[in-house]
């Protein structure tokens, strides 16, 4: 299958879904969207951005390390 994402204005969903529901689900389904699909999409490329110009802070092991044991013993209670 092929996924295209399509943008309209909210006064022709009823006909938009009136058109796609004359498919099978063999031959058409619908997915929601992730209502933060945007957002995530613009930190990822903020980071991206970071790494490719050298502004990007990275950790050791060790820094890891110690941050994933506090939020791990935060969590445990």
């Amino acid at each position: 299958m092929e996924t295209i994402r399509l943008e309209f204005q909210p006064n022709i969903k009823a006909k938009i879904l009136e058109l796609l529901s004359s498919f099978s689900s063999d031959e058409l389904k619908i997915v929601q969207e992730n209502p933060e699909f945007e957002q995530t999409k613009n930190m990822l490329q903020s980071r991206i951005d970071k790494i490719n110009n050298g502004t990007a802070v990275y950790s050791t092991f060790d820094e890891l390390d110690v941050l994933l044991e506090e939020t791990i013993s935060k969590y445990e209670d």
